[in-house]
């Protein structure tokens, strides 16, 4: 099972890379078909490094950076946004965690 999802995972993160890929090509044909460049057109993936040493990315003209990721999860936190499926989760992980426990308490007679 672990090599499955080991296998999924890499090959989702192939595609996801390969798309990425794909529109910069795509991006580059625009340009040498137009035989100028256009400022208006961005590249699909820019990643730039500042003098201090920082690493900026943007993903399809969008900044991208850790200091976003920081703010959306606070502010999801500051929502209390309730999640059904994530609440279903744990608590169906719970009650496996538990029922496995007792299984083993079972089997070796504590």
């Amino acid at each position: 099972m672990k090599m499955f999802m080991l296998k999924a995972l890499f090959l989702a993160a192939l595609m996801f890379v390969s798309v990425l890929f794909g529109m910069q090509q795509a991006n580059e044909g625009i340009h040498r078909m137009k035989g100028f460049h256009d400022g208006d057109f961005k590249s699909a993936l820019t990643i730039n490094e500042t003098n201090e040493g920082e690493v900026q990315a943007s993903v399809l003209g969008n900044d991208v950076s850790s200091h976003d990721l920081q703010k959306k999860r606070e502010k999801l936190e500051e929502m209390k946004a309730y999640n059904f499926f994530s609440s279903l989760g744990k608590s169906i992980s719970e009650l496996t965690e538990k029922s496995v426990a007792i299984i083993t308490d079972l089997i070796t007679g504590k």
